[in-house]
C-alpha cells in the first residue's frame, strides 16, 4: 500500500535545471523525515538531501550543496528536489525514501541524465 512515485527526470545540458517530485501515499507522511537518493551506474546509492518532517531542516551531501534545494509540502504529500547548475557527474536515477526509516522496497525512480 505504501507508494513513493518519483518524477519529473529526463535529459538536461550543463548548468541547466530540472525540479523532481515525490508523491507518497499509504503512511503518515507528515511525521516523518524524507530524502532524496542517487545510484549512478556501478555505484551505490548515495544521499543526496535529508528534509525534516515539518521542512525546518536541510542538509545536503557536499557534492550538491548550493546547488540542489529539498522542500516539501505536507498538504500534497510531495517532496521536491530543485537541481540547478547540473553537472555531468550528476547523472543517476534518483529515489526519495523516508530518511531515519526507509522502506525496504524502492521506487522507480526517475533518470536524470546531463551530457552535452
Amino acid at each position: 500500500q505504501v507508494q513513493l512515485v518519483e518524477s519529473g527526470g529526463g535529459l538536461v545540458q550543463p548548468g541547466g535545471s530540472l525540479r523532481l517530485s515525490c508523491a507518497a501515499s499509504g503512511f503518515s507522511f507528515s511525521s516523518y523525515a524524507m530524502s532524496w537518493y542517487r545510484q549512478a551506474p556501478g555505484k551505490e546509492r548515495e544521499l543526496v538531501a535529508f528534509i525534516s518532517s515539518a521542512g525546518g531542516m536541510t542538509r545536503y551531501a557536499d557534492s550538491v550543496k548550493g546547488r540542489f534545494t529539498i522542500s516539501r509540502d505536507n498538504a500534497k504529500n510531495t517532496v521536491y528536489l530543485q537541481m540547478n547548475s547540473l553537472k555531468p557527474e550528476d547523472t543517476a536515477v534518483y529515489y526519495c525514501n523516508r530518511a531515519n526509516a526507509p522502506f525496504n522496497s524502492w521506487g522507480q525512480g526517475t533518470q536524470v541524465t546531463v551530457s552535452s
